[in-house]
């Protein structure tokens, strides 16, 4: 790999950052100052510093996050309001390229995966893949059984064709929990919107084979650990194989 590239991905900079930076003769690859942007180095072995301080390299990095409201599911925001986004949370991250998997609303909250995999995340976000992911809903209203059923069974909600069918379990009068298998604009408060009930809250608890850990509080993340990314890979090729032999 070039090594302004290195540099670029490991979030110190644009191309044309960095390669002042090495020009200037701030950059060192294992203990030798460069001033070459386009070396080569092998950025799995090779020690690379800026200033003295060691560059830490990853190829794909993967993070649970506890959405907060007010964050918009986006790398930046190019509009005038310039609102805060989800991967500048994720302040240890090693690389530049992250990006979160899928969307929620700015008034949403619950759990994002952001990585920079961008075959898994294609994958789970297919339309074809039908992947679950349960929401803990407060609604303004009563839900009550018939109401639960009518939306489960696939409903209208003004677009060109009807709901897929979702599992709802009801809590209490104005609770559930909600599992769908679409990513829908405004999805879940357009299907309670139909009965005239409105969402107060809405959290995503759990996206495919993983949940929300219930000890990150709004705003807050991790790692993924080595074993729920073997689920997401595992599930991922379970669907494959499942899709083959339909």
């Amino acid at each position: 790999m070039r090594l302004d590239k290195f540099l670029s991905e490991t979030g110190k900079g644009t191309r044309t950052q960095v390669k002042k930076l090495i020009s200037s003769k701030k950059v060192s690859v294992n203990g030798i100052i460069v001033t070459d942007s386009a070396m080569k180095i092998d950025e799995e072995n090779d020690v690379v510093d800026i200033e003295g301080e060691k560059v830490t390299y990853a190829k794909i990095e993967y993070y649970m996050l506890n959405k907060p409201k007010g964050v918009i599911s986006a790398t930046r925001d190019s509009s005038r309001s310039k609102q805060k986004c989800v991967t500048e949370l994720i302040q240890e991250k090693i690389r530049d390229d992250l990006f979160p998997v899928g969307r929620l609303d700015k008034d949403t909250e619950g759990l994002l995966i952001i990585t920079n995999d961008g075959d898994l995340a294609h994958r789970l976000l297919s339309p074809k893949k039908h992947v679950d992911k349960t929401y803990y809903v407060e609604l303004d209203g009563r839900l009550s059984t018939e109401e639960a059923e009518r939306i489960m069974g696939g409903i209208d909600i003004g677009d060109e064709k009807p709901t897929l069918p979702c599992e709802i379990t009801r809590l209490s009068d104005t609770t559930c929990f909600i599992t769908i298998r679409e990513g829908r604009y405004h999805e879940i408060k357009r299907m309670f919107a139909t009965g005239g009930l409105k969402v107060k809250e809405l959290k995503r608890i759990s996206m495919g084979p993983i949940a929300l850990d219930a000890e990150l509080g709004a705003g807050e993340y991790r790692p993924l650990t080595e074993e729920e990314i073997q689920l997401l890979r595992n599930f991922d090729k379970t669907e494959d194989e499942t899709a083959l032999s339909e």
